[in-house]
């Protein structure tokens, strides 16, 4: 298999290495900022030294499904339309909790097989149109580290009038923010945990997280924010209470999702399913911290009126969700509310796609 990825590969971006001494190559498309010697590989496995030229993955989908927006998760990027949603191979992480191990952890689990499909972007992007789909987004695995590939598919994308979207971990570099920003509008980031000995046990530093939202929202994309909560891994009060805080403080209009965990992958025993009293608890947390736009998920129906979305200037309910299930949009398209006029944050406009919050995968 990494034989046949290798022949799915292309020259890195010059903006994102820098050539060093004997071939060596340092690596900025993510937080682990590699030096990659000839014959060897990136952290992720799949940015690998061909005899001094970083190479990494190009042309082919390991996943392409057509996804509610809110799957992803994002509650203030056209809500309601679907997402063309591409994933290649690989991660810089190896989170022992993940729901897309099959093509995340495809290079270090022998028990993770998935396929490659060779595409063009131009396929890509009359995928999305054939679908009515007004986002193309790049996920299941880590898309940092396959930014060639979606800056390319990007480039047609914007010219078609779709809007452009990462759904990440957040292990960044300003470097591959910087040679993002052109080609990308929204960006969910993944806060795990607040806790920097956790976040090392799942492959990161923490630090790198939240720098990179830092630098995230003084570049000017939509940034929403989401932390799975694991039982007994992700749900210490005080680290919740700490990450609430340093949400708030970088914008408290930014959106926070805290969804439900349910044991997947190699977290099986031993570990519980996240009830709607736990997501409750860290609800109050934020706005104790001041957060205006909170979204417990995951458990349908069972949150009340925070599956929606209200207004911060006024209060007034502005969209009615079940689940990925977008039920009543209220908001302007423009981002007003119907009632007060104020300004919601968010990536507004007509919804595209089915609506219907079904994911169909095309592959």
């Amino acid at each position: 298999m990494k034989e046949m990825l290798h022949q799915f590969s292309a020259p890195a971006a010059e903006e994102l290495i820098v050539h060093e001494k004997d071939g060596d190559i340092r690596c900025f498309a993510c937080g682990h900022r590699c030096l990659i010697k000839p014959g060897r590989d990136g952290v992720c496995r799949v940015r690998f030294n061909d005899n001094g030229t970083l190479r990494v993955p190009w042309g082919y989908v390991g996943v392409l499904a057509c996804d509610p927006i809110e799957k992803k998760p994002f509650f203030h990027c056209l809500p309601g339309s679907d997402a063309l949603t591409f994933g290649m191979l690989g991660c810089d992480y190896h989170c022992g909790y993940c729901q897309n191990w099959v093509t995340s952890q495809m290079l270090r689990d022998p028990k993770a097989m998935a396929g490659a499909k060779q595409v063009t972007p131009a396929q890509l992007v009359e995928a999305a149109t054939r679908h009515g789909a007004p986002v193309i987004a790049s996920s299941y695995n880590e898309p940092l580290i396959t930014s060639e590939w979606a800056v390319e598919v990007f480039k047609q994308a914007r010219p078609a009038g779709l809007k452009c979207a990462y759904i990440s971990n957040g292990n960044g570099t300003p470097q591959v923010l910087d040679f993002l920003r052109p080609h990308v509008d929204a960006y969910k980031v993944d806060l795990k945990t607040f806790n920097e000995k956790n976040y090392r046990q799942l492959g990161g530093v923490m630090e790198h997280v939240t720098q990179t939202i830092r630098d995230l929202k003084q570049r000017g994309f939509w940034v929403e924010i989401v932390t799975l909560v694991v039982p007994g891994f992700s749900d210490d009060t005080e680290d919740l209470k700490c990450m609430a805080g340093f949400l708030a403080s970088i914008d408290p209009l930014m959106p926070w999702h805290m969804t439900a965990f349910h044991p997947d992958y190699k977290m099986t025993d031993g570990f519980r399913s996240t009830t709607a009293d736990d997501l409750m608890r860290i609800v109050e947390l934020g706005k104790a911290a001041g957060l205006r736009y909170m979204y417990p998920g995951n458990l349908p129906g069972q949150v009340g009126e925070w599956e929606n979305t209200r207004c911060h200037h006024c209060n007034a309910t502005v969209i009615r969700r079940w689940g990925f299930l977008v039920q009543e949009n209220r908001v302007g398209e423009d981002g007003s509310c119907p009632q007060c006029g104020g300004k919601i944050p968010g990536i507004w406009g007509k919804r595209g796609g089915h609506g219907d919050g079904r994911v169909r995968p095309l592959i």
